[in-house]
Order: C-alpha cells, then structure tokens, then sequence
C-alpha cells in the first residue's frame, strides 16, 4: 500500500472510506439505481428471441425494439442532465428510476409489436437519465486521487444488475411457458422502484452542486455546452460516447440470440455463458477503474477499445462445433468491454464545469447511447446474409471510432473538479 497525503495508508477501499456519510449514501444510491436501470434494461435482450416468436417479427424489427431504447435514452439522457444541474442530482435521480421501471412493467403487458415499441421507448427516457444524475451525484463527492475508482464502482453495478437479470431470466423461462414468460420477466421491472424510498430518505446532493443550484445564472444551459472550447470538447466526447457504446450494445443486444440460434445452446446453457461473460464484466469495471486513476484517462480508453476490437471479433467467428472456445473468450470479452466504460463517469464529469456538469454529460453519454444504438441495428439488418455472428463484427468497427475521437480530447488525470 502507498501512502496519501494526509499520511493515511492507501488500501483498496480508502476511496469509500474517503467520501464521508453523505457521499457513502450517495454511493448506495446510484449504486443500486444504475444497477436496476441495467436490469430493467437487460430483460429485452434476454426475452428477445421469445418475443420474435410471439409476434412473429423479423431480426430487423427485433433489434429496432433495442435501437429505439437507446435512441429515445438520448432524449432522456440530455433531459436528465439539464435537470441534474436545475433541480438537483438527487431529484432527477428518483424521477429516472421512477420513470424506467414504470415503462418496463407496461412492456410486460404490451398486446402487439407496435405497443411494445412505444413502452420501449418511453422506457428509455428514465433508462438515458439515471447514469447521468448518479454518476455527477458520486464524483461531486470524490478527492481527485480516487474519482476514477470510485464512479467507476459505480459503473461496475451494471454487471450486479445484469447478473440479476441472468438469473431470474433462467429461472422464470425454465418454469413458464415461454410466450408468457417474457411478459412475467419484464414485470419483474418493477423492482427498482423501491430504491426511491431509500434516495428520497438518505441521500443529499454535495455541497458544491447545492450550491449552484442558487447562485450559477446559467445552470443547465444547454446551448452552453456547444460554445467556444465546451463546443469542441461535446463534440469529440460524443464521438468517444458512440464507439464505446455502438461496440457495447452490439454485443449486449445480440449476444442471447447469438448463442441460443447460431451456437446451438438451450436456455440453462446460454445462462451459463452470459454468467461468464457477467463475471468477466464485473472485474472489468473494478479494475478499470482503478488503471483509470494509474495510467490516465486516455490510455485506459485506449487500451481496451484495442483490446476489445479484437475479442469481439474472436468471439463471433470461431467456427461451428467449438463452442468451447468461445467459453475461453466470453470472460475476457465481458472484461475487456466494460473496463472502457469505468472511465466514462470520471473523465466526462472532469470535462465540464459543476453549473454545466449534468448537461454537458447527460448529453454526450446518452447522444453515444442514440448513435452507437444504430449499431444493433445495423446487426439485425445484415443478419439475413451474413449470420448474426458476421454481422456482430461490425462492433469491432465502433472502438476504432472511440479511438479516433480521443485524439480531441484533453487528459484530466488528477484535476480538482471547476
């Protein structure tokens, strides 16, 4: 262990014991709220191919019901971020989750495509605006030294709900029939909506946000994110935004169906790949946040948007029959794929001042969400010729995007927040 500059000795968790009483409720807060959002947001993929039969949708008609979420979460994701810096981190936290798990639940009783669209879509408002208002929550509570690895353990609650949704998948498509079991799934969504009671009783914004919330004259502006340097800064982090996320969601909206119809696997059996792959995911986030902090960053980005190309590629084309292969990639698949994103709370709220923090990141993130959702899509179109597993790779093509666009941006290692 090293030593800080208070002469405290620097152990594994100093981050959590660093953020005080306030900061730790914070902690639990958009811990919990972004690890429901992950699995009020996962059980569309996961009851995917069940859905495609029950109303008898193309591959491409499937993949728009993933596109258009994660469109609409843009919407979401800049309307979050506005309020985050007008009414408060902490307000706009319980309406995102409110509004995502209430939108969930409807899916479940959705009578046709069409309806089950539009429930999707309004789901994403509330999915687009969480990770914004608990993401800056946490931050705003972080010494420098510790930001990267502290909201990236935030970020690492994606794999807590995503596993939660592994296995209540598993066990609700093993005991009902599976044109109902889809609908039983997503009514399950409602789950998050208990985390309110805890947020509106525990949890304060920092004093620093509080504080701009009466004295900042242009809080939650949203034209002034696209002026001057701000202007060139949005721009090149959405560009970042779109190639880690166009890569992620390929693979979070296809991998279920990749596994069940290309490889072969029943249901138990893609559970346990997808817990490999969740596994993989989990130590991802917590690691990566911790090289966020180490090496910077830009090179963290980097490092993994390589490392991540390649293993998405590997994955999709192993040939037929081997499938334990595959088993030998999913772990550092799911590492590799979500260590990029433990830097994302940390560099975006360090890129923008506190008055213009949520705007400014509520929009790149989720414009990343909107845009880089064109990639399953893309997917689902290409599938007809090319196999969902040829077309999976144009996910690889995302991360050279997300490459390119740090070329634009500063690194911000270590910076007090303005």
């Amino acid at each position: 262990m090293s030593t800080t500059d208070t002469g405290t000795k620097d152990g594994p968790f100093t981050w959590f014991h660093t953020l005080g009483r306030n900061g730790k409720r914070a902690f639990v807060g958009a811990f919990g709220g972004f690890g429901l959002d992950a699995y009020d947001y996962q059980v569309l993929p996961l009851g995917l191919f069940a859905i495609t039969a029950y109303f008898g949708i193309s591959n491409a008609q499937a993949g728009l019901l993933n596109t258009v979420t994660l469109v609409v979460s843009a919407l979401g994701g800049a309307i979050a971020g506005v309020l985050a810096d007008r009414v408060g981190r902490v307000r706009t936290l319980m309406i995102t989750v409110i509004t995502y798990a209430v939108f969930t639940v409807l899916c479940g009783f959705a009578t046709s495509y069409e309806t089950l669209l539009v429930f999707r879509a309004l789901q994403g408002l509330g999915f687009g605006g969480e990770w914004a208002a608990g993401a800056i929550l946490v931050a705003e509570y972080c010494k420098p030294r510790y930001r990267g690895r502290t909201v990236a353990f935030i970020q690492s609650s994606w794999a807590v709900g995503w596993g939660l949704s592994v296995v209540v998948y598993t066990l609700v498509f093993s005991f009902v029939p599976q044109d109902f079991a889809w609908r039983v799934l997503f009514w399950t969504g409602a789950i998050p909506a208990i985390l309110v009671f805890y947020v509106r009783r525990n949890v304060k914004d920092a004093p620093r946000a509080e504080k701009s919330l009466h004295t900042s004259p242009r809080k939650g502006d949203f034209r002034a994110v696209f002026r001057g340097p701000l202007g060139r800064t949005t721009l090149f982090a959405s560009l970042l935004a779109t190639g880690v996320q166009g890569g992620y969601y390929t693979l979070a909206g296809w991998v279920p169906t990749f596994l069940r119809t290309e490889r072969g696997l029943s249901v138990v059996g893609t559970g346990g790949y997808l817990a490999l792959l969740i596994s993989g995911a989990f130590a991802g986030y917590v690691t990566g946040g911790y090289l966020t902090d180490r090496l910077g960053r830009k090179r963290t980005f980097t490092l993994f948007a390589v490392l991540s190309a390649i293993l998405i590629v590997l994955f999709t084309q192993i040939p037929s029959g081997a499938n334990w292969l595959i088993l030998l990639v999913t772990f550092p698949l799911g590492f590799t794929t979500s260590a990029i994103f433990s830097g994302f709370g940390s560099f975006l709220a360090e890129l923008y001042p506190t008055d213009l923090r949520g705007t400014g990141q509520g929009f790149t993130y989720n414009f990343g969400r909107a845009v880089g959702a064109l990639f399953p899509t893309l997917v689902g179109f290409l599938a007809a010729g090319m196999g969902v597993g040829g077309a999976m790779v144009f996910g690889a093509v995302a991360y050279g995007l997300a490459v390119v666009a740090l070329l634009g941006l500063p690194e911000t290692k270590g910076v007090e927040l303005a």
